[in-house]
């Protein structure tokens, strides 16, 4: 239907999460009609992140050289760790600027049923982090879901004897109804209930 070239970049756009092929296509016109000079900034953006993006040797989250901006800040609180699932799950535990320690990104979350297995994480760095010294808290961030509370109590498990492991709250989202909670989300805002200071 198309010039082979657009019906190519419709194909790679339409690899991407989210985007299905009528989005994919909506793109592909957006970039024929941006200028040269837009189109070649996105492309060089793609290029660019992908030659000089890796992962941080201490942490795994996303770095440019060998450590990340965080783990290279020392006004950070190097004595607790707040393990999440992705890179991407640090930036919104940033954004609340209540956290100032440092992170451990385990690269996904344990499910048997899709081959993702304890090794297949990087839940063995965490341990030897922790048993290094130093680390007074863990802080598991893990989504809540049925494969982040199974990873959340795996390494629980793991780190008992070894460090503090505390776990996000979890429960109603500040403006919410409770005609509108789930049973376990109203269910875990009950457990965590606490004390209210005058």
């Amino acid at each position: 239907m198309y010039a082979q070239p657009v019906q190519r970049l419709i194909a790679e756009l339409a690899k991407l999460p989210g985007i299905g092929q009528r989005t994919a296509q909506r793109l592909a016109f957006h970039i024929l009609r941006a200028s040269e000079e837009d189109a070649l900034a996105l492309a060089d953006a793609v290029r660019d992140v992908k030659a000089n993006v890796g992962l941080c040797e201490e942490c795994f989250n996303l770095a440019e050289g060998p450590r990340c901006r965080i783990c290279e800040d020392e006004r950070r609180d190097r004595s607790v760790i707040c393990v999440v699932e992705e890179p991407q799950d640090v930036i919104p535990i940033e954004r609340t600027h209540e956290y100032r320690g440092l992170y451990h990104v385990l690269g996904g979350a344990l499910s048997p049923i899709d081959g993702v297995d304890p090794e297949d994480l990087r839940i063995a760095e965490l341990v030897q982090r922790v048993e290094r010294g130093g680390v007074n808290e863990v802080v598991l961030a893990t989504n809540p879901t049925t494969t982040g509370e199974a990873t959340a109590i795996h390494i629980a498990e793991l780190l008992r004897d070894k460090t503090t492991v505390t776990r996000l709250a979890s429960g109603l989202p500040v403006g919410a109804d409770l005609e509108h909670a789930d049973e376990v989300t109203l269910g875990r805002a009950l457990a965590g209930r606490r004390a209210v200071s005058g």
